[in-house]
């Protein structure tokens, strides 16, 4: 078992704080078996509250996923728990969102799209569903009359202990 983390580096202008709908939030990853090497063409989703059962024994997992190449039949799940939200405070630094407990695959990229959670400085509006599929998102906190947004969103993988 690998334990990867998901960090995040972004711009934010007027947003205290940035996070996902979790444990229902779709992360969506290109995996790599760690087997044969081969990376999957199409990201696959994976979702903390979703659980399927392994053929081999009772336990259950996120995301049970048999290699195209090697037929090898890998699992990974959301760490509980291991959900970060990003701040204002961690603006330019890698900050992690989400671990994931990987065996026989590890992510090798990651695609962000919608359902995160962006709330205004000085207690101002709450942004649901926020979509970051373009890296980076812009709107405008009536309450506080202040342009808000979310730019230069980057990512990167790490393994941790």
């Amino acid at each position: 078992m690998v334990k990867i983390a998901l960090q995040i580096k972004a711009t934010l202008e007027c947003i205290e704080k940035l996070y996902t709908n979790h444990p229902h939030y779709q992360w969506f990853l290109k995996l790599k078996c760690s087997s044969c090497g081969e990376v999957s063409d199409k990201f696959i989703e994976l979702t903390e509250a979703d659980k399927v059962p392994q053929k081999h024994n009772r336990s259950e997992t996120n995301l049970l996923i048999k290699c195209k190449l090697c037929s090898r039949e890998n699992s990974m799940d959301v760490i509980e728990g291991s959900n970060g939200i990003y701040t204002n405070n961690d603006v330019n630094k890698f900050k992690t969102l989400v671990i994931f407990d990987c065996r026989g695959v590890e992510p090798v990229d990651f695609e962000p799209k919608s359902g995160w959670i962006a709330e205004a400085e000085d207690e101002g509006k709450k942004f649901e569903d926020v979509d970051l599929t373009e890296k980076e998102w812009a709107d405008y906190d009536e309450k506080n009359q202040a342009s808000v947004g979310v730019y230069e969103l980057e990512w990167q993988f790490i393994k941790v202990k």
